[in-house]
């Protein structure tokens, strides 16, 4: 559904971000989490593989990592339009 046609605004919705420090598409990726979760107000929240290591051991191949609502969104590469889609529809 268009956004314009919603309700109310997504809530009870969070886009967590996977990385780790020096790893330049987790940098291209926040700046998409960021600008997405902003335009909707939707709250997001970063954790850093190399402070957990049940997320290092789950996704060390992968990062970065995008969760929507604690599910795997996608990883490598964040499309924009495509996070739009997961938290309006």
């Amino acid at each position: 559904m268009s956004p314009l046609f919603r309700r109310e605004p997504p809530r009870d919705r969070l886009v967590t971000l996977i990385r780790k420090p020096g790893c330049h598409l987790c940098d291209d990726a926040q700046v998409v989490v960021e600008k997405v979760c902003a335009d909707l107000g939707v709250p997001w929240e970063q954790k850093d593989i190399t402070e957990d290591r049940d997320l290092h051991d789950q996704y060390w191949e992968q990062i970065p990592v995008v969760l929507v609502d604690g599910a795997q969104h996608t990883f490598w590469r964040v499309d924009e339009d495509r996070l739009r889609r997961a938290l309006t529809d």
